[in-house]
Order: C-alpha cells, then sequence, then structure tokens
C-alpha cells in the first residue's frame, strides 16, 4: 500500500514507519529538512510543512493513506496554547490536503474523551475530528488516552488503581476508555487500520478497548522498542 505519514519522525511515526516499511508497504514520510536523518530506513522523506497543506498536497495521490500523526510532545495543561499552534493547524492541513488529492483513507490519531482532565488538549482533538467529518473523508479515527512506551512510563504506576477502578461496575467503562495502551499495542493497532481501511464515506472509531484487541491481530509484526 501508498502510505503517507506526518509526524513520522516522532515517538510513534518512526516506529510505525518501521513496521510498515516491514510489511512491505511503500512509505513516504514528510519532514523538515533537518529531520530528514530521523526518516526510518527504506522509507522516502518528502521535504514540507505539515502546518501548510500547500507544501505537500501536491504528492498525494488517490491511492495514499494519510497517516496524520503530528502533535506535542508530552502534552500537559500547560501546553494550551502549543496545541492550538500546531495540532490543530497541522490537522485542518491534512484534511486540506487528503481532500484536494482525495486520497483513499486518513487515519488521525485522536485522544479518548470524555475525560476530567487535558480539556484543551481534547477540545483540540475533537474540533480535527470534526474537521474530518465536515471534509466527508473516509477516515479511521484513533483515540488513546495514554501510550506508554521509553521515556514515557510514569502511569505504570496507575495500573493497581485502573485495576480496582475496574471492578466498580459505575466506573468500568470509563477505566477502559482511559485505559494505557503500549507502543506496540499502538504502532500495531495503526498498521491494522492502515490495512483494512473502513467502508468508502465513513468514519471508523476505535477506543482504547479496541486498539488492545487489534493490537492482537497484526501477525509478523517486530515488537522490537516496545
Amino acid at each position: 500500500m501508498a502510505v503517507f505519514i506526518t509526524g513520522g519522525t516522532g515517538y510513534v511515526g518512526q516506529r510505525l514507519t518501521a513496521g510498515l516499511v516491514a510489511r512491505g508497504h511503500r512509505v513516504r514520510v514528510l519532514t523538515r529538512p533537518h529531520s530528514i536523518p530521523r526518516v526510518a530506513a527504506g522509507a522516502e522523506p518528502v521535504v514540507g510543512d505539515a502546518l501548510d497543506a500547500s507544501s505537500y498536497a501536491s504528492t498525494l495521490t488517490r491511492d495514499d493513506t494519510l497517516v496524520h500523526l503530528v502533535g506535542t510532545p508530552h502534552p500537559s495543561p500547560a501546553k494550551a496554547a502549543e496545541f492550538r499552534r500546531v495540532d490543530l493547524p497541522s490537522i485542518r492541513a491534512a484534511v486540506s490536503a487528503a481532500r484536494s488529492a482525495s486520497v483513499a483513507h486518513l487515519v488521525y490519531v485522536s485522544v479518548a474523551h470524555p475525560a476530567p482532565l487535558m480539556h484543551a488538549y481534547i477540545d483540540v482533538r475533537c474540533e480535527g475530528e470534526a474537521a474530518i467529518a465536515s471534509a466527508k473523508l473516509t477516515a479511521t479515527v484513533m483515540r488513546p488516552w495514554y501510550v506508554l512506551g521509553p521515556g514515557h512510563r510514569w502511569p505504570v504506576i496507575l495500573i493497581p488503581l485502573y485495576a480496582i477502578v475496574e471492578i466498580v461496575p459505575s466506573t468500568r467503562a470509563t477505566a477502559r476508555r482511559l485505559g494505557l495502551v503500549t507502543i506496540t499495542q499502538m504502532v500495531q493497532s495503526l498498521v491494522y487500520a492502515v490495512e483494512h481501511p473502513p467502508a468508502t464515506g465513513t468514519i471508523r472509531v476505535v477506543e482504547v478497548p479496541e486498539i488492545k484487541r487489534g493490537a492482537g491481530v497484526v501477525s509478523g509484526f517486530s515488537r522490537t522498542g516496545a
């Protein structure tokens, strides 16, 4: 398959790129010039600006799956302005580029919601989802809460609390929706989404429980870097 990734040099993006290349897909990664060395081996760098659709829209084709991973690293309530400056314009640019090229499928990593915190982050991601819906694109929206992996492990201390909260019927659904996923589960689910697009003209929403289940059906996937 032909896959174009924005945010492909980041935490999830590098692993996803490597995984897709290993599975035989043709992968192109949007990158700034100084980040070309961070593009995974076997992928083609495409120099452009994730905030400017015109810088890469002409490189997209109708056969492409566009995976949008651009986002503020280590999001926190203190970064509300950055979400508005980077995260929102980048998904709007991706939607514009996808629509102008009539790409086959857009995959967007949003966030689980509703939630009792991270409201500014959730608001921006919901606006991104709304932009996809307004554009009437064929899309998959992934809604993880927190992705555990190298440099992103502090929430493991909450795992016993999650176990307790899941026991209580009134909080079980919330605990599962806001559950933790591993970087391997996230990447495997993204691979599955790329390889199994939804029906044309529809938007498929993938919540945390489905991310965990989807990760279990990607055969032959390397767990290196989990």
